[in-house]
């Protein structure tokens, strides 16, 4: 049987009484780095045999472990923090061990992106889980705009040398007012979650450099965010109007920023651009 068991986020506390009895007598553990697993293993007196299992080796190693899995063993698989097969190799473990009709249960711990989405504030009854955003500029604008439409709480995941380029492009991609929130060093002594929008966030971390890994909880796409579609004909018309009505370019920006669930600066250059 493998065992997808969940392990501590950053409390070491958290480690449920179940994990701990599994560790303790399945015949391996398959993890990322088995130095970070020794330790964790090593603070709770668990003495187990470790296998290395990452994005890097998941084939041979894999297969490896369905071998063993096949001749009987017991096999837990753990993630460097928090459960396995989300963002992680594990779910391609997962998927072998059903092809091979190999018994998979699972020992629930801790989800960064869950702990994060109920300190967000945001609503929590429908909720999209994007996890990390692809690198590549394609592939990259292609998610963007999946999160652009999609009308429900969107929890990532980002490094901390890319924060700031991930909530540049969001802004870019036209969800510079939404709400977010960016977590940090969840459930450690200095937790951290700023609160705002896009571009006040990325204010704040312009000015303090963004340090460990983060969860963003950004807020869907406002109901009547389909005016964001307008044609440039139609968008000219709304802000021409507005204009007629005596509205300051500051206050059109403001306004339809509001309404579009954009940008204000992007709104506020278009809108000097047109009436000036």
């Amino acid at each position: 049987m493998l065992y997808l068991v969940g392990t501590p986020i950053g409390n070491m506390q958290d480690l449920s009484p179940r994990a701990i009895e599994v560790l303790s007598h399945v015949d391996l553990v398959a993890c990322e780095d088995t130095r970070r697993t020794g330790l964790l293993l090593a603070h709770f007196g668990i003495s187990a045999k470790l296998v290395s299992y990452h994005e890097h080796n998941k084939a041979s190693s894999g297969s490896k472990l369905i071998a063993r899995l096949k001749e009987g063993a017991q096999i837990a698989l753990v993630s460097d923090a928090g459960m396995p097969s989300i963002s992680d190799p594990g779910e391609d473990l997962v998927k072998l061990c059903i092809e091979e009709g190999i018994e998979v249960t699972a020992v629930p711990g801790p989800v960064a992106g869950i702990t994060a989405l109920v300190l967000s504030g945001m609503d929590t009854r429908h909720y999209y889980f994007e996890g990390f955003l692809p690198v590549e500029t394609k592939e990259r604008k292609e998610r963007l705009s999946v999160v652009a439409e999609t009308s429900v709480t969107t929890i990532l995941y980002e490094a901390p040398h890319r924060l700031l380029k991930t909530l540049s492009d969001l802004s870019a991609a036209g969800m510079g007012e939404r709400r977010i929130s960016a977590c940090r060093e969840l459930t450690k002594k200095y937790e951290e979650v700023i609160r705002g929008t896009v571009e006040e966030v990325t204010a704040h971390f312009e000015e303090v450099p963004p340090k460990g890994e983060f969860v963003l909880v950004l807020e869907g796409t406002p109901k009547n965010d389909a005016k964001r579609k307008l044609s440039p004909e139609e968008r000219r018309n709304v802000i021409l109007d507005l204009e007629s009505k005596g509205l300051s370019t500051k206050d059109i920006a403001k306004t339809l920023a509001l309404e579009w669930g954009e940008s204000k600066k992007a709104l506020y250059d278009e809108v000097l651009e047109m009436i000036k």
